[in-house]
């Protein structure tokens, strides 16, 4: 098959700056590429990357792209501009996966050389799905992010499947050499609780410092330590200089601060996969009700041989069951820095069930490796062109 790759307008691929959606489309690229399929992807241009290259047999075009601003309108603006931008240099495909906002309003009408159009619902639907049509597919990561699109739109309901999203499970699940600026173990029963994601206010990471705080007065408990890892930088997702110093005060106020550590975000995956190693227990208390899509960073934790202790939100009941192959708290409770606590509590103190959930979490999310997923959407893709999916090449796309 040809299959095409819209990005959006602020992040390079491949991801040297980070960014959750950019990463598992290059890794997926890769895979259908390795599979012999004509992969094309456009992403904005980089500072060090050519305007043009192949990438594992996947051919890159990089275009004129803008940072990501404070200000949603500036953001949609923006995405508009990207989207024509981008509509101009599509080649001929039977497939095209669209990352931004506003290219599939007309790109199946105006374009239908382009491909059939598969929208990936990297973020919760914000009235676009009311504006879309002649979609092929909606890939939705979670049960959630469909019901969300169903209510925009009811008529995609037989074009949206729930898929999950991808992790190198196989990287994860092997060990990793351990960075030299990871703190050691005081002792051989020290337990690490960790977070990995955006330092950002809507992360409940101030509901984690809470929970912290109360649990270092709790009594039995093993030698632990906190380790988080992420971006602060708005333009990175993150909340800014400011609320990063006022995470580190609130956490410097619970514990010494040789017990915590905040580490700058990582992208070499194999480093990734060392910082997750070294983490007992991942703590993801997200208080996004319209911002969690899935949750990339527990599946990765998961894999990595953490038990992930989860916020109450609909995204993560897909994957995590609580007592089953992890733990959730409700953060939307009076108590929830207490509530948070005592899950935290009970998982430092009882062993046995910290390496059992995680064992179980571990399996779980095996089915979301890149070659399991990638083979899925292939399968999916080869139906929607109506060609044989162990075939390279496709006939022209159909239209819808």
């Amino acid at each position: 098959m040809r299959i095409t790759l819209v990005n959006g307008f602020f992040l390079p691929v491949p991801p040297l700056s980070g960014g959750a959606t950019e990463k598992l489309w290059f890794l997926l690229t890769r895979e259908f590429a390795a599979r012999g399929h004509q992969v094309t992807s456009i992403s904005r241009d980089w500072p060090g990357l050519p305007a043009t290259e192949n990438i594992d047999g996947v051919r890159h075009i990089r275009l004129k792209g803008y940072d990501h601003q404070r200000a949603l309108w500036r953001n949609l603006v923006l995405d508009f501009v990207w989207s024509w931008r981008t509509f101009r240099h599509l080649p001929q495909a039977d497939i095209v996966v669209c990352n931004t906002l506003a290219l599939p309003m007309w790109l199946g009408r105006l374009k239908p050389s382009a491909g059939r159009v598969v929208v990936m619902t990297g973020r919760m639907p914000k009235g676009q799905y009311r504006r879309y049509t002649h979609l092929a597919r909606v890939i939705a990561p979670s049960s959630l992010v469909r019901d969300r699109v169903l209510v925009e739109n009811p008529k995609f309901a037989d074009i949206t499947r729930v898929t999950g999203c991808p992790i190198n499970w196989t990287e994860l699940a092997t060990p990793q050499p351990t960075p030299h600026y990871l703190p050691a173990r005081a002792s051989a029963d020290e337990v690490t609780i960790g977070f990995v994601g955006r330092i950002h206010q809507e992360k409940g990471l101030m509901l984690l410092a809470d929970a912290v705080r109360l649990l270092r007065d709790m009594p039995d408990l093993p030698p632990w330590r906190l380790l988080l890892c992420g971006p602060s930088d708005v333009a990175r997702g993150g909340s800014g200089a400011m609320f990063r110093q006022k995470l580190m005060r609130r956490l410097s106020e619970a514990l010494p601060v040789n017990r915590f550590h905040l580490l700058d975000p990582q992208f070499n995956d194999r480093v990734l996969a060392a910082i997750y190693q070294r983490m007992d227990v991942f703590c993801y208390p997200s208080l996004a009700a319209q911002g969690e899509t899935f949750g990339v960073a527990v599946a990765e934790a998961m894999a990595a041989g953490a038990m992930p202790v989860v916020s109450n939100l609909p995204c993560f009941r897909d994957f995590v069951s609580d007592g089953v192959n992890g733990r959730a708290f409700d953060h939307e409770a009076p108590d929830a820095a207490a509530q948070l606590a005592t899950v935290l509590g009970d998982a430092l103190r009882d062993a046995d069930q910290r390496r059992r959930l995680a064992a179980a979490a571990r399996a779980s999310v095996q089915r979301f490796d890149y070659p399991r997923f990638a083979e899925m959407l292939l399968e999916d893709f080869a139906t929607l062109a109506h060609v044989d999916p162990t075939r390279g090449v496709a006939n022209a796309p159909a239209s819808r």
